[in-house]
């Protein structure tokens, strides 16, 4: 989504060197014939969308206030509840934005969409194999998509990493937006501390009594001074703000749930790609399938996700959208209810076990995604950092998992250790 985030220099591929051997190398394979990311058919959601808009089978309605933004989250099935809205100059319409003019976000779990008023829309779509591709559309009538591969300036880079990927920032402004990162800048997933996130955003909603970077214009020290940190959770100090938009949220909830998206998104982007390198340079790829396998699940189990430090409440509407898809089991849970008292959800296992990406791993990849999230739910691995995951979550995991995903391995069906 075109860029949230800082610039990253990329080294050369060289096919003879070695692959780096620790998670937070970078090696750039991104034209490497056994991914061809610049070049390689897709099937992420808006190609499908744009041949659907190319051969007339679709039609996209133009609004005068907001173009085709309606229209396009519409087609993508992104629900105008998933609304986030951020006021800080780190992104490629920095020129608009401020908090006065924020730039919009929608989401889906393979989609995003962001706007601000004025400018072009800038659409990332989750390849279930080749990962994020982004694209622009100008908000003119007769406008069309356009890949822009310029976003892997910043889209690419240790913090997505190594892939394709998407970030989030929280990145300390002034009033009028402009980024102040010498007074805090992070890079935020489900991991990191509540007293971190959201500076240079709008968030809508109550984080109880945890302070917060977000509704803040400036945050006028580092977030580490607990006694200049927010705790506002409205937008009601900028009337003006979300005037014009869809919606007059940037829900709490959402923020949550987009940021541990995110990191599975690149997670399961790296491990196709890391296997499919490895089978093509003949190395041992169930080694690097089963190190790939390790963060992905613990990802999907949510096992370092940051624990609530109390009650958050949202906007209804979003989590009506973000729930309805289901799939339910035969007593109505689902891996998409949320708990929002100590965890995001109330049973840990990522809704993106159930996204195209997932189903698409490259075979010794999926399969050791599986043997490692049956080790753990079925209770052979002993860490001490696994023991959030109770005998009751992981019962009820396996029990959802059993009736909902299809593809699930037979052992599965075994009677936890």
């Amino acid at each position: 989504m075109a860029a949230l985030l800082v610039a990253a220099a990329l080294p050369a591929f060289n096919g003879d060197a070695a692959r780096p051997q620790d998670d937070d190398a970078l090696f750039d394979e991104i034209d490497h014939p056994a991914i061809a990311y610049r070049s390689a058919p897709l099937n992420d959601p808006v190609t499908r969308l744009a041949a659907r808009l190319s051969d007339g089978s679709l039609t996209m309605a133009y609004d005068r206030d907001t173009g085709y933004l309606p229209a396009l989250l519409k087609a993508l099935d992104i629900p105008v509840a998933s609304q986030l809205a951020l006021y800080s100059k780190t992104s490629l319409q920095q020129l608009l934005i401020s908090p006065q003019n924020p730039r919009v976000i929608y989401f889906n779990d393979s989609a995003m969409v962001a706007w601000p008023r004025g400018g072009f829309l800038e659409i990332a779509a989750h390849d279930p194999t080749q990962g994020v591709v982004f694209y622009v559309m100008p908000q003119q009538p007769g406008a069309t998509l356009t890949r822009r591969n310029d976003c892997l300036v910043c889209h690419h880079s240790y913090n997505t990493l190594g892939v394709p990927g998407l970030l989030s920032r929280s990145v300390v402004t002034s009033s009028h937006g402009d980024a102040m990162p010498f007074l805090g800048n992070y890079v935020v997933d489900d991991r990191t501390p509540f007293e971190e996130r959201w500076a240079g955003w709008f968030v809508t909603g109550s984080s109880g009594t945890v302070r917060h970077l977000g509704n803040q214009m400036p945050a006028a020290t580092r977030n580490t001074d607990t006694e200049v940190t927010a705790r506002a959770t409205s937008v009601a100090a900028f009337p003006d703000a979300l005037r014009g938009y869809l919606s007059p949220y940037s829900d709490i909830v959402a923020h949550l749930v987009l940021e541990h998206q995110m990191r599975v998104i690149n997670l399961l982007t790296r491990a196709s790609w890391w296997v499919r390198l490895a089978a093509a340079e003949k190395r041992d790829v169930t080694a690097v399938a089963d190190r790939a396998a390790r963060e992905l699940v613990d990802a999907l189990l949510f096992v370092d996700e940051a624990q609530l430090p109390s009650a958050v409440q949202g906007n209804a509407e979003f989590a009506t959208s973000f729930t309805a898809p289901g799939p339910v089991d035969s007593y109505g849970r689902s891996l998409r209810q949320f708990d929002l008292r100590t965890r995001l959800m109330r049973y840990p296992c990522s809704f993106m076990i159930y996204t195209e990406a997932f189903d698409a791993l490259p075979a010794p990849a999926l399969e050791a995604v599986y043997r490692r999230l049956w080790t753990v739910l079925s209770g052979g691995e002993t860490a001490a950092r696994y023991a959030r995951l109770t005998p009751a979550d992981r019962d009820a995991i396996l029990d959802i998992l059993r009736e909902t995903k299809e593809g699930l391995p037979a052992y599965f069906r075994r009677a936890r250790l």
